[in-house]
């Protein structure tokens, strides 16, 4: 085996010898980054859990065919990205409504946190509610692929070629989408932009 070898592929070549204690590490450490990016790939929080749960029951039925071919975080965010996309055209099998509708205008699964109006508090933090609502907002508002890379490049520190892996682009093709959603919301956060309120990185 491999010095250079990633941990978590090493835990992953265990679980594929039967052993629970390194499934269950895992899960333990992917569980939120997992429910996070279905999350937000879905634009539903209440079902995020659950699907996540059937990403790790993908992982451990998928134990027995793993091979160490990249990381293993890797592997595991595109099976995680694959059920997101099947949950989103499963929806849209039984929906009238358009995908951007899911995203951008259904009340039930938006990624808006509303701002609790009744709240009496410093004006600092209602602005700051109002601009975390934004962000979501706009980011919830561009294409899958767009927002998955994103996202990514963001919360995740995944490298380029990572990246490009799970949403299956080029490099210079999965560069070229997070550079249009950075661009996409620098100008629908242009007020933010301009008040100081919001900064790009």
């Amino acid at each position: 085996m491999s010095a250079n070898l990633d941990p978590d592929a090493a835990l992953m070549l265990r679980v594929r010898e039967g052993d629970r204690s390194a499934f269950e590490t895992l899960v333990e450490k992917y569980k939120q980054p997992v429910v996070n990016l279905v999350a937000r790939v879905t634009g539903d929080f209440t079902e995020a859990e659950d699907i996540a749960q059937h990403v790790f029951v993908q992982v451990y039925k998928s134990a027995h065919r793993y091979e160490v071919t990249a990381k293993f975080s890797t592997w595991l965010f595109t099976i995680a990205r694959n059920l997101s996309l099947n949950e989103i055209r499963r929806r849209s099998r039984h929906r009238a409504d358009s995908l951007d509708e899911t995203f951008a205008d259904d009340d039930e699964h938006t990624i808006r946190q509303p701002a609790d109006t009744h709240s009496a508090g410093p004006t600092e933090t209602l602005l700051q509610g109002e601009l975390e609502e934004k962000v979501e907002e706009a980011i919830a508002d561009l294409p899958e692929k767009q927002r998955t890379a994103l996202l990514m490049c963001r919360h995740e520190e995944f490298s380029y070629e990572e990246i490009a892996r799970v949403v299956g682009c080029s490099l210079s093709a999965t560069k070229s989408l997070i550079h249009r959603a950075r661009e996409t919301l620098k100008e629908r956060l242009k007020p933010y932009l301009h008040s100081g309120a919001w900064r790009e990185e």
